[in-house]
């Protein structure tokens, strides 16, 4: 019998609780759960990709499971392929991700039909957090203890230190 193997692909810049709550769940669906770190053109990353994955890493050294951390810089669906994998993993926090989710999956399924998604709701408590978000709020000085794995705070507010608080 072959292992399931399932793919969380993200940014994660920074994680987040959010993000921490899928891996927690997305793990308990899969034999082997790679969580693949990537850079998207269109954001631009408060943190390096290897800072990135060593982050995760630490997060998820306690998370029940077999999970690995992976860098990638490829269509995800190739990524997928290379790992063994036969699910997606795709957190939803709202109807705003619903849509982009729906087409990426849909194009996914073109390129790559061996592969299927699948979707985790969002605890609603966690719902409202992007990483987005959190880094907007960090650079403005405000407070993302709620958002973010203490470590993971710290790290954060130690950037933003570093590359200068905005606002007045």
């Amino acid at each position: 019998m072959t292992a399931r193997i399932g793919v969380y692909p993200g940014t994660f810049d920074p994680v987040t609780l959010g993000h921490m709550d899928i891996i927690r769940r997305g793990a308990k669906l899969v034999d082997r759960l790679v969580i693949g770190v990537t850079t998207n053109p269109s954001k631009s990353p408060m943190f390096t990709i290897e800072e990135r994955m060593a982050t995760v890493r630490r997060e998820v050294a306690d998370v029940d499971g077999d999970i690995d951390v992976v860098a990638f810089d490829s269509l995800l669906m190739d990524f997928a392929e290379r790992q063994g994998a036969k699910v997606i993993v795709r957190g939803l926090r709202a109807v705003a991700d619903f849509e982009y989710e729906y087409q990426m999956a849909g194009m996914n399924q073109q390129i790559n039909p061996r592969v299927e998604t699948v979707f985790l709701m969002a605890d609603v408590a966690l719902q409202p957090i992007a990483s987005r978000l959190v880094k907007e709020i960090a650079l403005y000085g405000g407070d993302i203890a709620k958002f973010v794995p203490e470590a993971v705070r710290e790290e954060v507010v130690a950037r933003v230190e570093k590359i200068g608080r905005k606002g007045s």
